[in-house]
């Protein structure tokens, strides 16, 4: 079974220095201890054409040490890492393969560097005894494996946060190392130096390639689209951890992707894109269900909450839990069940392909101030006809499916305004700014829709079963109120978000 341990480290060169300081002079230190020297024997692993170093991610079977095992290293932030562990083993453990399929898919893992440290520890203790950082001195020797025949070696400084430490204390620790003339390490991490130095007779690693400087609107569009995609992919490894957040933020990206294929369709081909843009609207789907289901009981538990005591009659908290848990399943065991499937796996190889061999029409090679605002201007013209249609009808069932349907309109234009904001500056930047609110009140319009739905099935449910049915009626009556306080608010929000798109996409 793998686990997760928040890794916070800094590395330094270590070149003209024979011995660490003394950091007993740290601030905040009591003793540093030194258990001595260990020596760790590490096999980095990646596919042939290095896609996880690409995405700055380690895989490495290690021994020696007193966490021999299988690790696997996600960036966070610049000297944090979040360190996946598994038991040793001869083969990848499958948790850890499941963790690194989007960027792999089914090319072959293979050894491609092997890094044979002597570490000479020291630990930093605080007035207690508790450990506070690390402090390393590592003599390195590094051999490639694959891609090429050479071999290296160097000494590095390392210091490392201890569990829950106040990151703080590592800037103490590195005044005191630059004090000695020690300085900060030029590679971020002992892989990606390694890649470098060893490179001889096979070909070179040059790290994650930088998108060229959009010029063209189909380089501001493929921009995005490549942003989106990159999201896509970095996110997966997140849903299948179950981090927070992680499957709505790759629900938005796929969103995201899907609105700019579609609305500029004169830019990329859509007889091309629109297979991809309906798998895009499946992965949607399939990663919202559970998500739309956990902030409907989350909304109605908030309003349960808000009622005094005297207005909750009957079992009303149990059957709202009980109906939660029925419906429910665990958002990540369905998002993970999705991104193990082959039709998941296909959708990332055609977006691979889109990217390679973008579907570019002649209107791409034009400037992206008069082609994306074009783009801009249709799809307001669409959003503007659907909320006027829907403003026109009377309250009930028709204006409400009417408003749901103005809010999917409203998301596409908000991200087509958001692709634009490179290229058109401030004014779309702030269209996109009031679109969201616009999609915020049409969002919280059809919660209450729904809702609404959800409460009368409920006191249906706790009238048969010879419950109060009052507190039901009343948490419904609130979300008519609601729905109808948003239906006023809509004509305002609207009129300011359309001036806004009205001055990033100007008619000629």
């Amino acid at each position: 079974m793998a686990d997760s341990k928040r890794e916070i480290e800094r590395k330094y060169e270590a070149t003209d220095v024979t011995r660490l300081p003394d950091l007993s002079r740290v601030a905040g230190v009591s003793a540093v201890d030194h258990p001595g020297v260990s020596e760790l024997d590490a096999v980095y692993y990646d596919t042939e054409d290095l896609r996880l170093a690409a995405g700055s991610l380690t895989l490495r079977r290690r021994t020696g040490g007193d966490d021999a095992g299988w690790h696997l290293k996600f960036p966070v932030a610049t000297g944090i890492r979040d360190e996946i562990r598994a038991p040793l083993s001869d083969t990848l453990p499958p948790e850890l393969a499941a963790l690194i399929r989007s960027r792999v898919r089914d090319a072959e893992i293979v050894p491609v560097v092997r890094l044979r440290s002597a570490r000479d520890v020291h630990h930093l203790t605080g007035p207690d005894g508790g450990l506070l950082a690390e402090v390393s001195v590592d003599r390195v020797r590094a051999e490639r494996l694959h891609g090429g025949s050479g071999t290296a070696s160097w000494t590095e400084i390392e210091a490392e946060l201890a569990d829950g430490g106040d990151p703080a204390f590592l800037d103490a620790v590195e005044r005191r190392l630059r004090e000695a003339g020690v300085r900060p390490s030029a590679s971020p991490s002992k892989l990606s130096r390694a890649l470098a130095e060893t490179r001889t007779g096979g070909k070179k690693h040059k790290g994650p390639a930088g998108s060229p400087v959009p010029r063209t609107a189909g380089d501001h569009v493929l921009a995005y689209v490549r942003l989106q995609i990159t999201a896509i992919v970095d996110l997966d490894p997140a849903v299948r951890r179950g981090l927070p957040d992680s499957v709505h933020r790759m629900r938005v990206a796929t969103r995201r992707l899907r609105s700019a294929l579609r609305t500029y369709r004169k830019i990329l081909d859509r007889t091309v894109t629109g297979p991809v843009t309906e798998e895009l609207k499946w992965l949607a789907a399939e990663l919202g269900v559970d998500r739309d289901q956990e902030v409907l009981g989350e909304r109605l538990r908030t309003r349960l909450d808000g009622l005094p005591r005297t207005l909750v009659l009957g079992p009303v908290r149990g059957r709202l839990r009980t109906w939660s848990v029925v419906r429910s399943t665990s958002s990540r065991h369905r998002a993970v069940a999705v991104l193990d499937g082959s039709r998941y796996l296909t959708l990332l190889a055609a977006l691979d392909a889109l990217l390679a061999g973008p579907p570019l029409l002649p209107a791409a090679a034009t400037p992206p101030g008069k082609a994306l605002p074009r783009a801009l201007r249709k799809d307001h013209r669409r959003l503007a006809h659907r909320i006027t249609h829907a403003l026109e009808l009377p309250p009930g069932p028709e204006r409400d499916l009417a408003l749901h349907q103005a809010r999917k309109a409203v998301k596409r234009a908000r991200y087509a305004a958001e692709a634009a904001r490179p290229a058109l500056g401030n004014p779309a930047g702030k269209s996109a700014k009031r679109l969201k609110a616009v999609q915020g009140v049409l969002g919280d319009h059809q919660d209450s829709v729904v809702a609404r739905e959800a409460l009368r099935a409920l006191a249906v449910r706790a009238q048969l079963s010879g419950e109060p049915s009052f507190t039901w009626g009343l948490l419904y009556g609130q979300e008519e109120r609601t729905a109808a306080a948003r239906e006023q608010e809509l004509p305002g929000v609207w009129a300011r978000a359309s001036r806004a798109l009205g001055r990033a996409a100007p008619e000629r």
